[in-house]
């Protein structure tokens, strides 16, 4: 059975879903990061201004959150998408 493909309207809208949600996870990790640090995210992790600590630290924060928001919003928006579209389907007097 041939596996079927998404249709260009999920992709489109995910990739859209992507896109905003990378924006707004990392001003929120930023923000977040200093909250808790009282100092400003690095910006330039590799630079020898920026503690071994400091630069893994932030990597750590970042790639957790940023992976955990890219799937709790991507499996909502795939969720709405799918209960949209299949109402879409419904003929009216069924």
């Amino acid at each position: 059975m041939a596996e079927e493909k998404p249709d260009i309207a999920w992709r489109v809208i995910g990739g859209l879903v992507g896109l905003v949600t990378a924006w707004a996870a990392r001003k929120v990790l930023g923000f977040a990061w200093t909250k808790t640090t009282g100092k400003e995210p690095p910006i330039d992790t590799e630079s020898p201004e920026v503690s071994l600590g400091e630069a893994i630290g932030y990597a750590v924060v970042m790639g957790v959150g940023m992976s955990v928001a890219q799937i709790v919003v991507n499996r909502t928006a795939k969720k709405r998408y799918d209960a949209w579209k299949s109402l879409k389907q419904v003929t009216p007097g069924q």
